[in-house]
């Protein structure tokens, strides 16, 4: 390992290394720079806050979204080096801690290249012209006879490299918004980077264990701390509390009783030792009494029952969308369509559970933490600590899983009043139970679905209600909607009902369900709304499909005929439903579809079609899924899945794949495997040992492939996710004839539904 200097041999990295039966030559590919977390900019020529280029020709880009698995900084770095015309090994890139410069800090939604996509391109294209006009002036040659390739300035047979213009002074340049705004960008047909394979820079330091996440981050004196957690989310306080049996533990240090200005903890207590094992032991040993608490009787099925009370009440909630006047088709339809779908509670069940350093340095307060929406939980951290926003920092830290659950980082509120009570640095992390207890679980969701076709199958009327908690409203209310009809919605309740289907006339209903809001705090978990309104949209098409007695894709192709609405808009929707018939054609063919009926007995595919995150962003994606059922049992075996994709410009393929397999996969297990419901006010099942995601030996064969295109760059960190479950359950029907409407699919409910 001399010739690799950059990485040690730990035993972390030797185990990796030995089950994967990694070879030299692959050690050999990963000695390349790493990607350094929380380090200050880089030194240079700086045309905008997005990057630098150094003396030494190194060019550090400077990202500002966060990490979790997803090779954000590589996808970034790349859109910059293409314009840049940077040579990818000159590149590496930095992740920034919180600085008003950077702007609005939030991973989410699967945004994170598709929104920064022209800013970056424009940055990378403004160094670009700066060094070209600079080239040329230290040559002595027209710009305009000059070009730029791999990080140098060329013009006929002389070239001069960036490094040396900026060792030079050659270059200084800087870019107003405006002259940014004005860049035009080169043809795609010029691209040398995106569209094409790369090493992901942040690898090897994952691999071999020197990553800092949260949970790694130390500071001298630090001391550490576990919460005890109340009997229920809201409403609980403190009646009496005993740590006379946690005195007795080494290490045990003092019992925290949080008074919280922000109302974030409501009758919590932190345990404060020298050692999280002591600090774990004290919480154990504590003896707390609470009085009060909001849901403490509630149940999934109370939920459910409120969910199904407001879909069934037409004068409930907002309308998200309305095109003609569905209720003169619904009323005149001698037949009518109609399902009622339900999906149950889901947990993040993140790999690295809650945690939070925090600490005073001099004026400033410091915040180490996974973090996917900075902009958010700073202000609110802040009020806690009764300071200025501008007088706290969040440090960056890789995320080890976010998934939705990260965005509100309401976690690191006890972390930051606990220090703040004995004046030293905190460092709290919750145990499994705890962190499942504080999760903002997906919603329970109830939806009926109400649909006219005419004798061919045209769609005349579609009607959508649904009913969940909102989780924008409790934590973001500023980024609810208006209503088309008065009220509120929130859009990432119900994005994704508003699908590309074309109808003759629509309406889509959101109702938020106060009891869920009661209860626990709804959250933002991989997919947001369209991974529960796509599986009622879906299922709902492949009954009305076999009720016509059509085939389920031959159906859903004939409504996609791109007009209207559905024609798409520039830039990022180009070619609307029509790109969505090309991947349901793409995975049809490649599935063997047309075959599927000599299938063995109790074998069967499913079909979905999605568009997600948003209309203003979609991935185009169809989904078929093969699955064998054990008619005895009830068991379901997903043997293969097939995804045809259409995300546009891939700026990082190697990456867009991982992340399609992992959102199918993670589809997948929210399907027929994990889920878990509300028993008196909390999740029934709050470790690994109950709440159970797949595992290695049930992940099916996965065939994607992706439609090679100069569109605009969408989103990949979750539109795979969305159409798994609606395929899966379609496939359930195709095998058996038993229609499933409700998520996760357990054996009992398979068994359930042949009776029926």
């Amino acid at each position: 390992m001399t010739e690799h200097s950059n990485f040690s041999m730990t035993r972390r990295w030797f185990l990796a290394l030995a089950g994967a039966g990694v070879t030299t030559g692959v050690l050999s590919s990963l000695a390349f720079a790493r990607a350094p977390v929380g380090q200050t900019m880089g030194e240079g020529f700086q045309p905008t806050v997005w990057y630098a280029i150094a003396a030494d020709g190194r060019i550090t880009m400077h990202i500002h979204m966060a990490e979790m698995g997803q090779h954000v900084g590589t996808a970034l770095s790349r859109i910059i080096a293409e314009e840049l015309e940077a040579d990818w090994d000159d590149v590496e890139f930095v992740h920034v801690d919180t600085d008003p410069k950077w702007g609005y800090m939030v991973t989410g939604g699967s945004w994170s290249v598709n929104h920064n996509f022209f800013a970056f391109s424009r940055a990378g294209a403004a160094g670009r012209m700066a060094l070209i006009e600079a080239g040329a002036r230290e040559m002595g040659v027209p710009a305009e006879e000059c070009m730029a390739r791999a990080s140098k300035v060329i013009h006929g047979d002389q070239s001069i490299s960036y490094g040396e213009l900026v060792a030079r002074g050659a270059v200084d340049r800087q870019f107003s918004k405006t002259e940014l705004e004005a860049i035009k960008l080169k043809p795609a047909s010029e691209r040398r980077l995106l569209n094409r394979d790369t090493l992901a820079r942040d690898v090897p330091e994952k691999v071999d264990g020197s990553a800092i996440y949260g949970i790694d981050r130390t500071i001298e004196g630090m001391v550490y701390a576990r919460p005890v957690m109340p009997p229920v989310r809201f409403g609980s306080t403190v009646k009496h509390w005993d740590d006379s049996a946690a005195k007795a533990i080494p290490g045990y240090l003092q019992t925290v009783e949080i008074d919280d200005p922000t109302n974030t903890c409501q009758g919590w207590l932190v345990a404060v030792a020298e050692s999280w094992t002591a600090a774990s032991k004290a919480v154990d040993a504590l003896n707390v009494t609470w009085a009060g608490g909001s849901g403490k009787e509630t149940s999934e099925a109370d939920l459910l029952a409120e969910g199904k009370r407001l879909v069934n009440d037409d004068t409930a909630g907002s309308l998200f969308m309305l095109e003609g006047e569905p209720d003169a088709v619904l009323d005149a339809a001698d037949k009518v369509h109609e399902g009622l779908y339900q999906t149950h509670t889901v947990l993040h069940m993140q790999l690295e559970p809650g945690n939070a350093l925090v600490w005073q340095d001099g004026d400033t307060w410091r915040v180490h933490a996974g973090n996917q929406w900075q902009s958010l939980t700073l202000p609110l951290v802040a009020k806690a600590l009764e300071i200025d926003p501008a007088n706290l920092v969040f440090e960056t830290s890789y995320l080890g899983g976010g998934f939705g659950r990260r965005l509100f980082c309401d976690f690191v509120v006890p972390a930051a009043l606990t220090a703040k009570a004995i004046g030293r640095p905190v460092k709290m992390v919750m145990a499994r139970p705890d962190d499942a207890q504080f999760d903002c679980p997906r919603s329970p969701t109830v939806q009926k679905v109400r649909s006219v076709t005419d004798e061919s199958g045209a769609m005349r009327a579609y009607d959508h209600a649904c009913a969940s908690g909102w989780s924008t409203a409790p934590i973001a209310p500023a980024f609810l909607a208006d209503g088309i009809n008065g009220g509120k919605v929130d859009p990432f309740s119900i994005s994704g009902a508003d699908h590309w289907y074309t109808v003759e006339t629509m309406r889509v209903r959101t109702a938020k369900n106060e009891k869920v809001h009661e209860t626990f705090l709804p959250g933002n978990l991989r997919s947001v709304a369209p991974g529960y309104t796509l599986w009622a949209v879906e299922t709902h098409m492949d009954e009305v499909a076999n009720s016509l007695g059509q085939d389920p894709a031959a159906f859903r192709r004939s409504l996609l005929n791109a007009a209207g609405r559905n024609a798409g808009e520039a830039p990022h929707a180009v070619g609307g439903a029509g790109r969505l018939r090309e991947v349901l054609d793409r995975v049809v063919e490649r599935s063997g579809w047309a075959k599927r009926e000599d299938l063995p007995e109790g074998t069967g595919m499913g079909i979905a079609i999605t568009a997600g995150q948003e209309r203003a962003m979609p991935t185009w994606i169809a989904t078929v899924a093969q699955v064998r059922v054990d008619r005895a049992t009830g068991e379901v075996t997903l043997e293969h899945l097939w995804a045809s994709i259409d995300a546009g410009t891939l700026a990082h393929p190697d990456g867009a794949l991982a992340q399609a397999e992992g959102a199918l996969l993670w589809g997948a297990s929210m399907a027929i495997h994990e889920g878990t419901e509300i028993e008196n006010g909390l999740p029934r099942d709050q470790n690994l040992d109950t709440y159970t995601p797949m595992r290695m030996h049930q992940v099916p064969e996965l065939d994607i492939d992706f439609v090679t295109n100069d569109y605009m760059p969408v989103g990949l960190g979750e539109p795979g996710v969305i159409g798994v479950a609606p395929a899966i359950g379609n496939a359930i029907f195709h095998a058996t004839g038993a229609r499933l409407r409700s998520i996760p699919m357990r054996p009992q409910d398979i068994l359930k539904a042949l009776e029926s």
